[in-house]
């Protein structure tokens, strides 16, 4: 198996990591840089537990091969926290009680940041939108969604 060297930023760290050619960025993102955050799900870019922001865009990892990340940014759940202050929707969505088994979250939150970086003020229906390819089987979405408009608000 052949091993490539890439240069990427990750949660804000410059980083350069060697990963077998073959390897998703889910898998070097768990394995090799221990952010287990994010969640492998399905393996197959269905369930949207392994988003994160490839250069500002929410991807699921599963589909991305790590060495297509060389010289990218990427920003996973953990990145979400700043000088150990949670992002807004990180609280929203707790107080909401959006979170039960939390295995969907990291997905859930890095799909809702990266509509709110486009979009300040979401309707209902644009939340939904963003947040289609992440599927939830506990809470029923209708608190993420309002979690989501929640923080929109607080940011405001």
């Amino acid at each position: 198996m052949s091993v490539t060297r890439i240069n990427l930023t990750v949660n804000g760290s410059k980083e350069v990591v060697d990963v077998p050619s073959n390897w998703t960025l889910l898998q070097m993102l768990r394995e090799k840089m221990a952010l287990t955050g994010t969640k492998n799900g399905c393996a197959a870019g269905e369930c949207g537990a392994c988003t994160v922001m490839l250069n500002g865009e929410p991807v699921n990892s599963c589909m991305v091969l790590a060495v297509e990340c060389d010289g990218a940014e990427v920003v996973t759940v953990e990145g979400l926290v700043q000088d150990g202050q949670m992002d807004v929707l990180q609280q929203t969505i707790i107080d909401a009680g959006g979170v039960q088994c939390g295995f969907c979250t990291p997905g859930m939150l890095i799909s809702a940041r990266a509509l709110l970086d486009r979009n300040p003020n979401p309707s209902a229906d644009e939340v939904r939108a963003a947040l289609v390819g992440n599927l939830c089987r506990c809470t029923g979405y209708i608190r993420i969604v309002e979690a989501v408009q929640t923080a929109a608000q607080a940011s405001q």
